[in-house]
Formats: C-alpha cells, structure tokens, sequence
C-alpha cells in the first residue's frame, strides 16, 4: 500500500506529522512507500530530530503552502506547487492509494473533486466525521463540504455514509437518519422534505427525520444533512467538549475536598477525556471520490496522524469505493423504477 502524506498546513507544524509518520510506519507492515510531500528543508529536520530512517519514505519537495486564509481555488489556480496540489498529483497519477492532509478543508475538495472526480454516479462527494456518544458514535455527513445541496446529494449521503459505517465502523445494518428539527413528517423544510421521500425507496435501514437531542441517544448510526447544518453541528459540538472539560477542571479544583474527590474519579475522567479526543478517530474520509483522502483537523497532531493513516489503509483494504459505487448504481435504478411506477399509477 502506497500513502501520500501532506506534511505542511495545519496547525502545530510539520514535526508532528513526521512523529505520527513514524508510528504509522513501525505499526503497519501493508504500506509499501509513503510520500512525504511539503518543504524538504522542514522535512529533513523533523525526520532527524525525531529518528525517522525508513527505506519506504520518498520525499517530493514543494515550494509552497496553500494556508487556511487562502481561497480553495488557489490550490488550482495560484499556488499549483503547494504540497497539497502536488500531494493530490500522485493520488491522480496513481503513485498513492491514499493521501491525509491537514490543510485548508475547501482546498482538499476542490483539488480532490477536480483531480480525482466522483465515483460514477456520485453527484457531490461529502465530508463524512466521526462524533463520539456515550454508548459508541454517530458518523455525520455531510460536515462542510456542500453548504447547498439538493435532495438527491442527500439520498446519497444517506448510501455513502451507511457503506463506511457498516464496513469501516463495523455497524452491521447501520439506522440511517435525515436531521431535522423534530420527527413528524410535515417539520423540516423543502429539501429534508423530499430527501425523505427519496431515502424511504432506497436499500437503507432508514429512521425517517432525526433530532438533534437523537444524536447522543443512541438512536442513530449515520445522521444526514448539508454541510452548512453540519459543520455547525461538529463545531458546536467541539466547542462544547471543550466548554465541559473546562468546567469540570475548574469545579474539581474549587477545594480541597473536591480535588480528593477527583483523585478517586481520575480514572474515569481519563476514559471520558480519551473518547473525546478527535485525535483518536484520526480523521474525517471524503467519501464519493476515485480515491481515499482523509482529512485530519487543523490542530491534529502526532496521534491524529498516525490514526489518519490507519482509517486511509483500512478504506483501502475494504475497497470502499467499489461498495459505494455498487450502491449508488442500485440506488439510481431503485429509484428510477420507483419513479415510473409514480407516474404509471397517475396516468
């Protein structure tokens, strides 16, 4: 198995990347080569200072960086040799079986939909994260790719989502739902409306609408909705896992007593700390392109690396893009008979 690694972006500089790259490497035997593509002057460093010698690491030297303030078109119009551009170039050429960055998100779907392009019959590839719940997690799609969607990117969110929760999550018949802003029929708005009707012909273990209070309920498996609705919900709920690790470190060193009583729970907090911890999930597929490509945070650091590149491989292994790309096949003809049967019984 071949992975391309973006090492420049994000947040915490490109040694943290290189530690994840080595853990990577001494943990999983399948990877034949991995690419380091960013400034080789950084590179080099980081691979000394943190003692990474391995035959597989090829380095592809770049000149520039495509930055969180730059615009997604830039990473095809104006900076065509920033790591993420030439990272996406071996992914097209096929020198890579999958490529994790964590740069600029709307630059990593624009070079990926142009350079890649979707699966047949994907209309519009999504971000698909993983969110932790008390019992296991929910996988949310889309997270911020399309802020506007019509109802049939939904219908097919709905299948993309339920192949990776089922294959990758190990959800054996993953409960499908579309979120909403409550559970009858007549809430939601025109496009849930009509993504409804089109989910409810499809292969799928639908629910019908979900709720936001259903997210961490256990109730659901796989939650549907545009990318505007979506990165609002994966932001807020960053943000609140942070407001409440906040606050429980402030009211449990309030007093002596308390700070006691934390010592007994440490244990436990520890666990709660650990699920919550995006690093552990690695990182967030693009699902509904000819190739894998995981998009890790902007703050991700050795960890999250690391786990980026086992959720790239295992995609690999499962052979993601060949279920969805079945799925999506049956789901047109489903959907079509569906329709000429509509037709036939008005006419």
């Amino acid at each position: 198995m071949r992975i391309v690694v973006d090492v420049m972006g994000g947040d915490c500089g490109s040694q943290v990347v290189i530690e994840g790259v080595k853990a990577a490497l001494h943990s999983y035997d399948s990877i034949a080569e991995l690419y380091l593509v960013g400034d080789e002057t950084q590179i080099q460093p980081a691979m000394a200072r943190v003692g990474l010698r391995d035959g597989r690491i090829k380095i592809v030297h770049t000149t520039e960086v495509l930055t969180m303030e730059d615009k997604p078109v830039d990473v095809l119009r104006r900076k065509k040799d920033c790591s993420m551009a030439r990272a996406m170039e071996l992914m097209k050429q096929g020198l890579g079986d999958a490529m994790i960055s964590r740069g600029n998100t709307g630059g990593l779907m624009a070079a990926a939909t142009v350079k890649l392009r979707p699966l047949e019959n994907v209309e519009r590839p999504a971000i698909a994260t993983i969110i932790p719940t008390p019992r296991k997690y929910i996988l949310l799609l889309d997270a911020g790719a399309n802020a506007e969607c019509k109802p049939q990117h939904l219908a097919q969110f709905a299948i993309m989502g339920s192949v990776y929760s089922r294959e990758i999550l190990g959800n054996p018949n993953p409960r499908v739902g579309i979120l909403s802003n409550g559970k009858e029929e007549m809430k939601g708005n025109d496009l849930t409306r009509e993504a409804l009707e089109l989910c409810r012909h499809l292969d799928l273990n639908f629910l019908g609408y979900v709720e936001g209070h259903d997210l961490f309920d256990d109730h659901v498996d796989v939650v549907v909705t545009d990318g505007f609705v979506g990165n609002i919900v994966l932001k807020t709920c960053e943000s609140m896992g942070k407001a409440i690790h906040v606050m429980l470190e402030t009211e449990l060193t309030r007093n002596l007593l308390r700070k006691i009583g934390a010592v007994f729970a440490y244990g436990g907090l520890r666990s709660i700390k650990q699920r919550m911890n995006p690093d552990n999930y690695g990182g967030a597929p693009l699902l509904g392109l000819n190739g894998t490509v995981i998009k890790a945070h902007g703050s991700a650091r050795s960890l999250a690396i690391t786990n980026a590149i086992r959720v790239g491989a295992e995609s690999v292994q499962h052979g993601i893009h060949d279920v969805i790309t079945k799925e999506i096949s049956k789901a047109k003809e489903r959907l079509a008979t569906s329709k000429n049967a509509v037709q036939t019984a008005a006419a």
